[in-house]
């Protein structure tokens, strides 16, 4: 796959649920074709939003042969795959179908708080095995751990199929090193929503969004603006956006997302645990706002 076509929005798609707690696949489709009506670039399955953490193997199955059944080649679709046994993951990328699959998304290591070269030495390993194209996911806040900037150099110029990083360090600044001394084609995709239009500006490639699963028009339509430097209406947009966002993620990711989408009709608000619905106070601002919006 041409790197140009990760730039845009790509959306971290949401795995519904029934109050059950099993997967609503009815919700699953309407959402994806939610998505591609709002004309995002490409969708995300399995990311940490999709809840990837507390699905099974046979939900991990059933969710991406949903996905690739409704999307019916529309539009190109990016798999997660990561985690903190490298081992694993590796044999995990291995065995996988990825045919209709553009890229792994494959987040760094979590709770081990590996040392810089020990996040080298994991990817390294996982460019060796993975037959597909790699975005780097750089999320702190989640993992304990930074992958720094020179880190996300040395992997871009040390493997080809390394081709981009999802970078949600919350560091424009660390965005803009990468940006400066990236090699050609290497794409610096935000991670943070609320962050996109300054990194964009910087140089950035576009966003993996959570914000656009509920508003996919809107948020795709501001990053082609911001990428074409039509920075007046992007940043109208920017701000239609910002309050709503912060909402958003108040009180935990994808609790909030999942209110929006249950005010919009799309689906419900059940999570798994360890992971609960936001509080009462946090529910009833993102009503009003998905309302209002």
């Amino acid at each position: 796959m041409s790197t140009v076509n990760l730039r845009g929005t790509g959306v971290a798609i949401v795995t519904p649920f029934k109050k059950s707690g099993s997967i609503d696949f009815d919700a699953l489709r309407k959402l994806v074709n939610h998505l591609i009506k709002g004309k995002v670039e490409y969708l995300v399955v399995l990311g940490t939003t999709g809840e990837s953490a507390t699905l099974t193997k046979e939900d991990k199955r059933k969710v991406i042969d949903c996905v690739i059944k409704e999307t019916a080649h529309r539009v190109p679709l990016v798999l997660g795959i990561g985690g903190n046994n490298t081992d694993e993951i590796v044999q995990q990328i291995k065995k996988a179908d990825v045919k209709n699959f553009s890229a792994i998304l494959s987040v760094s290591p979590y709770y081990n708080k590996p040392s810089q070269e020990g996040i080298y030495q994991h990817y390294k390993a996982i460019s060796k095995a993975s037959k597909l194209p790699i975005i780097l996911y750089n999320v702190p806040g989640r993992t304990a751990s930074n992958i720094a900037w020179d880190t996300t150099i040395r992997l871009a110029k040390d493997f080809k199929n390394i081709i981009a990083i999802k970078e949600a360090s919350g560091s424009v600044e660390q965005c803009m090193k990468i940006i400066k001394n990236r090699p050609d084609n290497f794409l610096v995709i935000s991670g943070d929503d609320n962050l996109t239009l300054p990194i964009i500006a910087s140089g950035g490639d576009g966003v993996i969004s959570v914000v656009a699963n509920a508003f996919p028009k809107d948020f795709s339509d501001m990053v082609r603006a911001a990428l074409k430097s039509d920075l007046d209406k992007a940043r109208k947009l920017h701000y239609k956006l910002m309050d709503i966002t912060d909402q958003l993620f108040a009180d935990g990711n994808p609790g909030g997302i999942k209110e929006a989408l249950s005010v919009l009709k799309i689906s419900g608000t059940t999570l798994r645990l360890p992971l609960v619905e936001p509080n009462h106070k946090v529910q009833q601002k993102i009503k009003e706002l998905v309302k209002k919006y």
